[in-house]
């Protein structure tokens, strides 16, 4: 059995723009991808709606993913490979950060993968994915995620910079997914789908070697 950890924020845990519900677990990427890699894989998801990779918002809990990510990687071990692909909601204006300073946050998760003391996880593989690029946000959202357009067409190369740095497998996300102007953020059901069709044959490849 292959153990795969998917950790990321709503996109992750399939927020629906439209309607703000969770898409059900066979229409969210980590379901689908379950379903299309089949039974010698185990997909374990840890998707957070609001989830930076390193920052506390103000008077939200628990969305900080370098407090609590050690833990997760206790508690799933044995894993052979973590998906992370975070970044999207550190470009809110609050935390006012460009995209190389988050791509050097995301970093950080991604070597808590590869230098943790754990013996089942000694050979862990990291996926590092580039996230969907924002589109004009709601307009009660506006000044939330001010700038956050141009920060964001910017985190491929960033993000490609850590994973050539670290030596581990990179995606990117926005060459796979336009993210959908209802809220500038999210992604469609058939979106979720596509992103698992794309990354069911990156896993392989990763797994074929």
């Amino acid at each position: 059995m292959i153990n795969i950890l998917c950790f990321g924020d709503s996109n992750t845990w399939g927020y629906a723009p439209v309607t703000g519900m969770r898409y059900p677990w066979d229409i969210r990427w980590t379901g689908a991808l379950q379903d299309k890699l089949g039974s010698g894989y185990r997909i374990i998801e840890e998707g957070l709606n609001g989830r930076t990779s390193g920052f506390d918002e103000p008077e939200r809990d628990f969305r900080n993913a370098a407090q609590y990510f050690p833990m997760l990687l206790e508690c799933h071990r044995p894993l052979e490979l973590v998906v992370i692909m975070l970044g999207t909601n550190d470009l809110k204006s609050v935390f006012n950060l460009n995209a190389q300073e988050i791509a050097l946050s995301v970093k950080g998760l991604c070597e808590m993968v590869l230098n943790n003391d754990y013996k089942e996880n000694a050979n862990t593989r990291v996926l590092l994915v580039s996230p969907t690029h924002v589109v004009k946000p709601r307009i009660e959202d506006d000044l939330v995620f001010l700038g956050a357009r141009d920060k964001s067409v910017k985190f491929a190369l960033e993000y490609q910079k850590v994973a050539d740095a670290l030596g581990i497998f990179y995606l990117d996300a926005s060459e796979i997914i336009t993210t959908t102007d209802a809220d500038g953020l999210h992604w469609t059901a058939q979106q979720h789908q596509d992103f698992s069709a794309v990354l069911r044959d990156k896993i392989l490849s990763i797994f074929s070697n």
